[in-house]
């Protein structure tokens, strides 16, 4: 069975995680947290980043757009319907764009902050910093409200089909809910679109999660909330 080097609330490895259970892929999640900085850990993947996909008689694939793009060229469902990257040029671009402001954008301007003050300084004996947790929920404001402003036109994040952009949304989102920050009242149009994604079966391998003696917000694993 494959192995995926991570740690669970790691919103990367959540969209692999998304990925291949929708391609009803079975894999084991081998628990790394990649600031303790463990040598075996940095022999593979040096940039102590991950997430690792490690399979049977193949090197390790190492780091997020490795791995997605080897799921996607070698593990996928090509039957009309179960893709996760459209058929269309113009749907590609739509859907990498935003996976591109998914993966770097709100990445970097909030999931990176709240998941480093909430869990890794928990992890590693710190506190956290309550200046830069303001900072990242007033610019996560930003970022649902754009994301509001695309579900008033379209049903799914790149238009009217779900696509590997709602799986990269949706890692973020589950990651930055089981901390209990998603505002959930102020935008009704981001939670309708959690709540029917919430709902596929994929999603069965987030909702399980229990991470050590952080425990999840109450609503997490809720279909209906």
């Amino acid at each position: 069975m494959p192995q995926l080097l991570c740690y669970r609330l790691q919103p990367a490895a959540r969209l692999i995680r998304l990925m291949l259970a929708e391609y009803e892929i079975d894999i084991e999640i081998k628990e790394m947290r990649p600031w303790r900085r463990d040598t075996a850990y940095l022999e593979i993947d040096p940039a102590a980043e991950g997430p690792v996909l490690m399979i049977e008689d193949h090197a390790p694939i190492v780091g997020l757009t490795a791995v997605l793009m080897y799921v996607e060229e070698n593990l996928s469902l090509t039957e009309p319907g179960r893709a996760l990257m459209p058929a269309t040029v113009e749907a590609r671009a739509e859907t990498r764009r935003l996976m591109d402001w998914v993966q770097f954008k709100l990445n970097d301007e909030v999931s990176r902050y709240v998941i480093e003050e909430k869990f890794v300084r928990r992890d590693t004996g710190g506190t956290p910093d309550p200046s830069v947790l303001r900072a990242a929920k007033a610019n996560f404001n930003e970022h649902l409200h754009y994301f509001s402003f695309l579900f008033a036109t379209r049903r799914w994040v790149a238009g009217d089909a779900m696509t590997l952009a709602d799986f990269a949304l949706a890692a973020h989102i589950s990651a930055l809910d089981y901390l209990g920050d998603v505002p959930w009242d102020d935008v009704p149009e981001v939670k309708g679109w959690y709540q029917r994604i919430k709902s596929r079966p994929a999603f069965r391998t987030l909702l399980n999660d229990r991470i050590g003696a952080l425990p999840a917000a109450k609503h997490y694993a809720d279909l209906d909330f």
